[in-house]
């Protein structure tokens, strides 16, 4: 539960941030003519999103148990592929974002209503379908037959609102470079959970073999239907015999993306900048 409210917060943040830096401007540049427009792309956006999540989870259950299980993996791969690309760029963006929706809304503003409905219908959008895809992917992975895992999800995006409604009030300040960097190594480790399932659900769908070659079985030692056990995989998505392909895949994807995570941001840029003066 932890992992899927970790996910409705980080994402449902960003999406709110977006939607109050461009509520706020509009009302400090004293232009609430185009508030409409734009809660009318706002809400677009959300209708997508929602759309999109129920699309994915009715469609598939009309598929054999084969399909829905290649369709699953899939979709998990290419969530944890967005999210981590996703975490990167906000790492590397938060500071700008601000400044770069001003200049996005001020050329709405001079071409018009369209300009301004399509604007933050891109804006929040692109969060939306984000959200729903890699929420979908950690549901079903971390789904042990209860609500559990999308009531953390809606608590996630509950708070996430209450919290985009305090910053844009002025209640509440906080250090949004820290928040995203903390949140966004927790996700990181959510997302290799998810992934590692994405391959076994390949696995189960005779996509890829290994899927009797267990790396190892502490079942006795973990019983999944212990609490200690369901609360590893809800934050986790812990497995207690996982195969060597899974193990394989999280240990590939979580210690070369945390390294890279954790390097101090413009790492790379500085050194470019400074390579010709050294050679030079």
């Amino acid at each position: 539960m932890f992992s899927n409210y970790l996910i409705g917060l980080r994402e449902g943040l960003e999406a709110s941030l977006v939607v109050c830096i461009l509520i706020a401007y509009l009302v400090k540049t004293d232009r609430r003519d185009a508030l409409k427009p734009i809660w009318i792309g706002i809400g677009i956006a959300v209708a997508l999103a929602f759309g999109f999540g129920c699309a994915l989870e009715f469609g598939s259950q009309e598929l054999t148990f084969q399909a829905q299980e290649a369709l699953g993996g899939s979709l998990s791969i290419l969530a944890v592929g967005l999210v981590t690309w996703m975490v990167f760029w906000m790492r590397r963006t938060a500071r700008h974002l601000k400044s770069e929706l001003h200049g996005r809304l001020d050329a709405a503003l001079a071409m018009g209503t369209g300009a301004l409905v399509a604007t933050a219908f891109l804006a929040v959008g692109r969060e939306g379908l984000e959200t729903a895809l890699f929420v979908w992917a950690s549901v079903h992975a971390a789904s042990d037959g209860t609500p559990r895992p999308l009531a953390g999800v809606a608590l996630g995006l509950l708070t996430a609102i209450l919290l985009g409604w305090l910053f844009y009030r002025g209640a509440l300040r906080i250090n949004l470079a820290k928040f995203f960097t903390w949140t966004g190594g927790m996700l990181v480790v959510v997302a290799a959970g998810v992934l590692a399932y994405g391959f076994h659900d390949l696995q189960e769908a005779d996509f890829l073999p290994g899927l009797t070659n267990k790396a190892f079985d502490i079942s006795g030692t973990i019983p999944p239907d212990s609490w200690y056990g369901t609360l590893l995989k809800g934050v986790f998505n812990f497995q207690p015999d996982p195969t060597v392909l899974q193990v394989t895949v999280w240990l590939l994807y979580l210690v070369p993306t945390m390294l890279l995570f954790l390097l101090p941001a413009g790492l790379g840029q500085r050194r470019t900048a400074t390579a010709p003066a050294r050679e030079s």
